[in-house]
C-alpha cells in the first residue's frame, strides 16, 4: 500500500459472550430500565454528565408513569452536586424534551421520535469509526 492511501474500512463482527453469567440481568419487578434510543437517537447529546446522572437517576426512582417527587434537597444529596447544578441538568433535560417538572414532581416523558444517528439494525451494513463520528457530530471531511 502506498504512503498516504486510505486504508480499507475495517468490519469487524464481534462476538458477544456473558462476562459473568451468574449475574444476567432480569427485568425487575418495577419498571426501570432504559431505552437504548437515549443514545442512540442522541437524545442527550448536549446534555452534561450532571443531566445524565439526572436522567438515570429519575428512571431509577420513576413509577411505571415516570413519575417520582424527590425535593432538591434529596436529589443534590444522592447526585453530590450543588442546587444550581441541579437546575440547569434539570434544564437541559426539558430543554431536550425528555422531562416535565413542576415542583416536587418529575415526570420522565416518552422520548421524542426522530432520526437516530445510529442505524438500530444490527444487521446493517458495518460503518467505519470515522464515519459514524462525523455523523454524530455533524462535521464533515
Amino acid at each position: 500500500m502506498a504512503w498516504g492511501q486510505e486504508l480499507p474500512t475495517l468490519k469487524i463482527m464481534m462476538q458477544k459472550r456473558l462476562l459473568a453469567p451468574e449475574r444476567l440481568r432480569q427485568l425487575p419487578g418495577q419498571f426501570s430500565w432504559l431505552d437504548q434510543q437515549l443514545v442512540r437517537g442522541g437524545h442527550l447529546q448536549d446534555c452534561d454528565h450532571t443531566a445524565w446522572a439526572l436522567y438515570l437517576f429519575l428512571a431509577t426512582v420513576a413509577d411505571a408513569q415516570g413519575l417520582s417527587y424527590y425535593s432538591d434537597t434529596s436529589v443534590t444529596r444522592w447526585l453530590k452536586v450543588e442546587g444550581l447544578q441541579l437546575s440547569a441538568a434539570r434544564q437541559q433535560l426539558i430543554g431536550a424534551g425528555l422531562l416535565a417538572y413542576q415542583k416536587p414532581l418529575y415526570q420522565l416523558l416518552g422520548l421524542p421520535t426522530q432520526t437516530p444517528l445510529l442505524s438500530s439494525s444490527r444487521t446493517s451494513q458495518a460503518q467505519s469509526v470515522g464515519e459514524l463520528l462525523r455523523r454524530i457530530t455533524g462535521g464533515s471531511r
